[in-house]
């Protein structure tokens, strides 16, 4: 029997799934119907509880200290992970707007327009249907704090997505310029930024990561007050560079053999650390944890701490070995969850149909449509439950704008089972596959495709069926953006001004 074939990491039967598109308001029309009568009998979807979402831009998996890294020191990290569903074998995509596009919407990010994190290639497709339009849909209020980068345009923008407030920076990190739309307000910096709430830049004080977790936390009480259950996304900058920590967070790193950067990066997890256990004694004090499914996830391989440890794993960042796609996926809901370890086969793209199952929205023929994924609810209730084998396919992408796909159609790829990693770095136009068994080489060693032919020639199939269906929608590669990156559009009509030379410069579309 052939595995169950799913998209990069993308996940279910890909014959089932095509790229139809629905319009917006039949799908409104759609899950309002859903919310009003179909709801499952289980426990957990009884009990639709408010879901607290937290994402960490650029951390390994090796950057937490319960995973073994000899340095560093995240004690709330490590405290939230022994409270929950720990999924030791979830992957995501090589780098951030892939990994947040299948988030939202349960499929492969090619599949929604998002091939590369700037140039317009960015942009979550409008016919893409989010998870944050689900659960508003069916009752939850929803908020986003921090970074969304998933197009800066006011049509691409969360609000338009399904968010009722929305409290970011623009682009891919603060202070970033790109050409065309792809960008954040002028001058911005770690500190003190200005920061797009609900349509207003408001010009704040402090650290960026503080400043995110405090609104959240501000906003959470609001909706606690009015008993409603609530969608929060916390999706952080840091530890992405440029690596600036607090200088007393950066301190506590300092006079370890460590590289300048590595310090920093540790100093800015260390932020992070202590902003999430304030957080859950939060929810305890407010009475709510046991309301409250947490979610803790990385987007991507690691960067700065990766020389320091990563887990055994071959790769980072920006790669298709381990090391670029595995990722932590800590499940924490006190009372109902039991934490154990998970060690099936999981991704990214079962993000959107977990939260759907639990919330209570019965699937429509919009979502069936969309979402590749499988709810990862049965193994959030037994994580021992039996799991047909899957493959999950991973791409780079970010080959150079206005280039044919196909010719590097086998660049940096991979296709990963529970047992087997077939990889393709150094292809293009043709591939250069190398297999690894996982269970006897984790490290990835050891090519071992002339030994076993027959799985070369069934993954590699797979993978050429993945990339048929995904060309449909790589809708973004022939886009020309703005000769303004939107948020500097909107920073100096609030304030006057307008961008400098050199701004006007960087932005401007190239061809």
């Amino acid at each position: 029997m052939h595995p169950r074939i799913l998209s990069v990491v993308t996940l279910g039967f890909v014959s089932l799934f095509s790229m139809a598109v629905f319009p917006m308001a039949v799908f409104h029309f759609a899950l309002i119907e859903l919310a009003a009568f179909g709801s499952a009998s289980d426990h957990f979807a009884n009990d639709r509880p408010n879901i607290l979402f937290i994402l960490t831009d650029d951390q390994g998996f090796g950057d937490i200290s319960a995973h073994g890294n000899p340095i560093l020191k995240t004690p709330n990290l490590d405290r939230l992970r022994s409270e929950s569903i720990r999924f030791s074998n979830f992957h995501v995509s090589p780098t951030c707007s892939p990994t947040r596009s299948a988030l939202m919407t349960g499929r492969h990010e090619f599949k929604n327009g998002v091939t590369h994190t700037i140039l317009e290639r960015e942009r979550l497709s409008l016919q893409a249907t989010t998870i944050a339009q689900v659960l508003q849909a069916s009752g939850y209020s929803t908020g986003i704090f921090g970074k969304w980068h998933l197009g800066d345009e006011d049509a691409y923008q969360p609000d338009r997505r399904g968010f009722n407030e929305v409290y970011i920076h623009g682009g891919g990190g603060l202070g970033q310029t790109f050409p065309g739309s792809c960008g954040d307000a002028p001058g911005n910096k770690y500190f003190d930024p200005a920061i797009l709430h609900n349509g207003k830049f408001e010009k704040t004080q402090g650290y960026c990561t503080d400043l995110y977790f405090t609104q959240a936390k501000a906003w959470m009480d609001v909706q606690r007050t009015k008993n409603q259950p609530f969608f929060a996304t916390i999706a952080t900058n840091t530890p992405h560079d440029p690596y600036i920590a607090r200088p007393e967070d950066k301190a506590l790193y300092e006079n370890k053999n460590l590289p300048a950067p590595t310090e920093n990066f540790f100093g800015m997890i260390h932020n992070i650390d202590k902003n999430i256990g304030d957080l859950l004694d939060q929810l305890r004090d407010w009475g709510i944890e046991e309301r409250t499914l947490v979610i803790f996830m990385n987007d991507n391989g690691g960067t700065a701490g990766v020389q320091v440890f990563n887990a055994g794993m071959r790769g980072s960042k920006g790669t298709a070995w381990l090391g670029g796609t595995r990722a932590s996926s800590f499940w924490r809901w006190p009372g109902t969850i039991h934490p154990k370890d998970c060690h099936a086969l999981a991704a990214h793209i079962d993000f959107f149909p977990t939260l759907a199952e639990i919330a209570g929205v019965a699937p429509t023929e919009i979502i069936t449509q969309q979402v590749e994924g499988m709810s990862l609810v049965p193994f959030l209730k037994d994580p021992q439950s039996q799991q047909k084998d899957r493959m999950l396919f991973t791409h780079l992408g970010r080959w150079p704008k206005l280039a044919d796909p196909n010719l590097w159609k086998y660049r940096m790829c991979a296709v990963l089972t529970s047992r087997w990693h077939l990889v393709s770095e150094k292809g293009a136009a043709e591939p250069k596959w190398e297999l690894f068994d996982l269970q006897s080489d984790y490290s990835e060693s050891k090519d071992v495709s002339d030994q076993h032919p027959a799985i070369v020639k069934e993954l590699s199939t797979a993978f050429d069926h993945f990339w048929i269906e995904s060309l449909s929608g790589m809708i973004n590669e022939q886009a020309i953006g703005p000769s303004i990156n939107p948020f500097q559009e909107r920073y100096f009509r609030q304030f006057g001004g307008s961008p400098s030379a050199e701004n006007m410069a960087r932005m401007a579309p190239k061809k």
